[in-house]
């Protein structure tokens, strides 16, 4: 059974930093495609950045230069560094991974965490 848990969510004023934590089990993790997605309320889910085995990531425009992602394979944690956050940030933040390149395109991810809360305030 592959789980995937988020941690790491909170409330922050506007210009702060957030660090999101996303460990993954039950699966070879050090072989899979990881990505950060978030959801707005009445909004679609968009994909925030996507993380091949490697490291190598490919970010949203809109996070670019403020995020940051990395992941730990001998802890099968993915982290997301979020600093200079904005009120357009404000979302539920989801951890999923992939048995493909998947990108951004949340409808390649086999499997989600639950999320968790990220609330910026101006």
């Amino acid at each position: 059974q592959v789980q995937v848990v988020e941690s790491g969510g909170g409330s922050v004023q506007a210009g702060g930093s957030l660090r999101l934590s996303c460990q993954a089990s039950g699966v070879t993790y050090w072989n899979l495609y990881m990505g950060w997605f978030r959801q707005a309320p009445g909004k679609e889910r968009e994909g925030v950045v996507g993380v091949d085995s490697d490291g190598v990531p490919t970010y949203a425009d809109s996070v670019k230069g403020r995020f940051t992602v990395s992941r730990d394979n001998a802890k099968n944690t993915l982290y997301l560094q979020m600093n200079s956050l904005k009120p357009e940030d404000t979302a539920m933040y989801y951890c999923a991974a992939s048995t493909w390149r998947a990108g951004l395109l949340p409808d390649r991810y086999n499997y989600w965490g639950q999320g968790t809360q990220v609330t910026v305030s101006s």
